[in-house]
């Protein structure tokens, strides 16, 4: 991890993002917080990051997201060298989805 973003700043920011419990709760937050582009775009990092473990072409994820190749290639870049975030998050989204058995 990116010793230089451990600040108590972040620290703040992270504990209120974890204060957070509804979607509704979350919208409003981010609303505030972040600009719509700006939240747009990590929604898209997200999804293309989605794409990416689902396997579809870089074509298919430009074309579905709207994303360009070089924001692709840089969630590609952290999803094979990074801290595996987007993979602990999506797993855990995976996870909640299946049915109870």
């Amino acid at each position: 991890m990116n010793k230089k973003l451990h600040t108590e700043a972040v620290n703040q920011l992270f504990a209120a993002v974890l204060s957070l419990e509804t979607i509704e709760e979350c919208y409003t937050f981010f609303e505030d917080i972040c600009t719509i582009n700006e939240l747009l775009s990590l929604s898209q990092r997200f999804e293309v990051a989605r794409m990416l473990r689902e396997k579809n072409t870089y074509t298919e994820i430009s074309e579905k997201t709207g994303a360009s190749t070089a924001t692709i290639s840089r969630v590609n870049r952290c999803l094979v060298y990074g801290n595996d975030g987007y993979a602990m998050v999506m797993d855990r989204l995976d996870r909640k989805a299946e049915p109870e058995k």
